[in-house]
């Protein structure tokens, strides 16, 4: 780079970049990486551009499991068959309909090939956990977890020829009437432009960003936690919506579970998440039961809590239960608090004793008998208590007693920039852009309105990351 080549963006000196790439790849993550593969085995050139360094780099796909995707029949990892039917009938009902039919039925279609693809690519997959996941059939383990994953996927681009440019957040975009026509990255050296025929945007939410989600939810929003990234803080989304790009889905709408309320701010990851409110009863700060806990399959609920707690008093929540459901799930990082009666829990978790123990003697007056199975909805239910428990009731009798106190975990955020089925983003007046694609987190609103179920994240990010690479790549040849 030479000084002579040097330009200003905010009074900041800015080089060009020596090299001029077919597709410059924003983020790091799933979404990222399965761009930069495909638009490479499509015969282009690949920039990725990711904000974290080398070890913290996958933005919130570090943190994964697993991914959904229809497919046919059973697999060595998979108990059963996926159809694109059944699938889009889950996603359809966590969502309240609320999503884009037409793309969320492509995305569930391209899913299937997508599957194959993505183990073509490295990716390892083992047999679902037990518990509460109940995802045998339909979600597909990645062994080794999300990084391994991600590990694989860095291999294959490496191998393929893809460049990856480590703390190198992009801060400047320059897009002239829906076209985009250079990024500038900061890095340790500074500021460089580097130009390229097309964009695919996979940088993720703005999760990470407290003013914005202030503006969106207010000061209680000073009381979340963010699982992942703390790179996620909609950089490059607020750059394409002051272009021109059409935006799409509510900024209060997220993927938000509940997570132990002594995690870190961020980057508390998967091992934060409790699975065992099915187990018992979640009571807010004045020691109230404020939802069914029992109203669905777990992996179609456990994305609403986050929601839930978030609407309660200060936002904290205690899950409460009894020594007979200790080792019916998987715990969390930390400890649950223990106490031999249900008064002497209270005190532990700062609320009044009274209080919460007419709370467990109404639940327990409420609940009628049944078999319980924590893997489908049983009859185990409550009657003439308000919320109710519609499914695997069971008393709270069996001493000791135990609770996690719970906040709001934010994974990441709906809002984002509206694409069609090629993955390419849409101008304000309606226009399909001339160059520029996103997929992952970033345009996750357009098939997430609402709610969640496990895995979709990733199918979000694995489809239209294959998508918007290959169609980046068939721009640049053309």
């Amino acid at each position: 780079m030479t000084l002579d080549r040097a330009r200003a963006v905010d009074g900041l000196r800015v080089v060009d970049h020596p090299r001029r790439y077919d597709v410059v790849v924003a983020g790091g993550g799933n979404a990222a990486l399965c761009a930069a593969i495909a638009a490479r085995r499509a015969g282009a050139s690949v920039l990725v551009l990711e904000a974290a360094d080398k070890f913290y780099r996958g933005g919130n796909t570090r943190h994964t499991r697993n991914m959904r995707c229809a497919h046919d029949s059973a697999t060595e990892t998979l108990t059963g068959p996926y159809t694109e039917d059944e699938f889009w009938d889950d996603l359809k009902r966590v969502t309240g309909g609320k999503t884009d039919e037409k793309l969320a039925r492509h995305m569930i279609s391209e899913s299937k090939d997508v599957l194959t693809w993505i183990e073509e690519q490295g990716v390892r997959f083992q047999p679902s956990l037990g518990g509460t996941l109940s995802l045998g059939r339909t979600n597909s383990f990645f062994l080794g977890g999300g990084r391994a994953m991600l590990n694989a996927l860095y291999r294959t681009a490496e191998r393929l020829g893809v460049t990856v440019c480590y703390e190198a957040e992009v801060v400047g975009l320059d897009i002239t009437d829906g076209m985009f026509l250079s990024a500038v990255f900061a890095s340790g050296s500074g500021l460089a432009r580097v130009r390229a025929s097309a964009l695919v945007a996979a940088s993720g939410g703005f999760e990470s960003n407290f003013d914005w989600l202030k503006q969106a939810w207010g000061d209680i929003a000073d009381n979340f936690l963010i699982r992942g990234t703390a790179n996620n803080r909609g950089t490059v989304l607020k750059m394409l919506l002051d272009a021109g790009v059409q935006q799409i889905g509510d900024p209060t709408e997220c993927h938000a579970v509940a997570i132990d309320a002594r995690a870190p701010k961020y980057d508390g990851g998967i091992i934060t998440r409790l699975d065992c409110v099915v187990f018992g009863i979640v009571v807010n700060k004045h020691g109230a039961r404020f939802y069914d806990e029992g109203e669905d399959i777990w992996p179609k609920r456990y994305a609403i809590w986050g929601r839930l707690v978030a609407q309660q008093p200060d936002q904290i929540a205690y899950i409460v239960f009894d020594a007979a459901m200790l080792n019916m799930f998987m715990p969390s990082c930390y400890p649950p608090i223990v106490a031999g009666s249900i008064g002497e829990l209270a005190q532990r978790l700062g609320l009044d004793p009274a209080v919460l123990a007419k709370t467990v003697a109404s639940f327990n007056a409420a609940v009628r008998p049944g078999t319980f199975d924590h893997t489908t909805l049983d009859d185990c239910r409550t009657e003439g208590i308000d919320p109710p428990k519609t499914h695997w009731a069971r008393r709270i009798e069996e001493a000791p007693f135990y609770a996690y106190p719970v906040r709001p975990g934010i994974t990441f955020t709906y809002l984002g920039t509206r694409v069609n089925r090629e993955a390419r983003m849409i101008m304000a007046d309606g226009r399909p852009s001339a160059n520029m694609f996103a997929a992952g987190e970033i345009m996750a609103g357009n098939v997430l309105g609402q709610g969640y179920a496990a895995g979709v994240g990733m199918t979000v990010g694995s489809v239209f990351g294959r998508i918007a690479g290959r169609e980046a790549a068939r721009h640049a040849r053309n």
